[in-house]
């Protein structure tokens, strides 16, 4: 199922940027102007982040080997009811009774949420039970599709001020969890959202 855009950003050479709500608005603002740079997204709070973290297009990600050894996170909101957290082996077999017990994991094998926190924080939290549950495995391969969080939060690089304190919390967890893991010779790798197989149909 695809998801709907419903706030665009967008940033023009001259440093100007805000959010929109629709293409159209957008479009008459970047419309023949070499340089600007837009996107659309779901939610209002990404489109904040992609702004706020430069309003770059991301590089290709990194491929991956089909069935590579190692576990795979990810967040979403592809069934529409809330964010969803996964964390599966290469094969999408769920992870997650590793580190929760079986009332916190709904009939998809998933981490349900709900609407109360945004996706990135989903992210995050994926990333959290990824850390932990690779350590049990013995496992030195962990794979994501989210930017923000493996190239920024999850490296104490994170806006305090501008971020609620219970994701800032989390984000100081995560990096020392990922701090040890690495230490230990673990891997933080960034892949493309479509060879996930974690993938819960939202990447942004």
């Amino acid at each position: 199922m695809k998801t709907k855009n419903n706030y665009y950003a967008y940033k023009l050479p001259t440093g100007k940027s805000g959010i929109v709500a629709d293409w159209k608005s957008c479009e008459k603002l970047v419309s023949g102007i070499r340089g600007a740079r837009y996107r659309g997204f779901p939610m209002r709070s990404d489109a904040d982040v992609w702004l706020a973290t430069g309003a770059a297009y991301e590089p290709k990600a990194k491929p991956v080997m089909r069935h590579e050894l190692g576990v795979y996170f990810d967040a979403g909101t592809g069934r529409g009811k809330g964010v969803e957290v996964s964390v599966t082996d290469a094969h999408g077999k769920s992870l997650l009774h590793k580190t929760l017990t079986a009332k916190n994991i709904n009939r998809f094998g998933k981490h349900h949420l709900g609407d109360e926190v945004t996706n990135n924080y989903g992210e995050l939290l994926g990333l959290k039970h990824a850390l932990m549950i690779a350590k049990k495995m013995r496992v030195k391969k962990i794979f994501g599709d989210s930017k923000l969080v493996i190239e920024y939060w999850s490296q104490w690089r994170i806006k305090r001020k501008d971020l609620p304190e219970e994701t800032v919390e989390l984000a100081d967890e995560v990096a020392e969890l990922r701090e040890a893991f690495e230490a230990s010779g673990g891997e933080v790798i960034r892949i493309g959202g479509g060879e996930n197989p974690a993938d819960l149909g939202f990447h942004r």
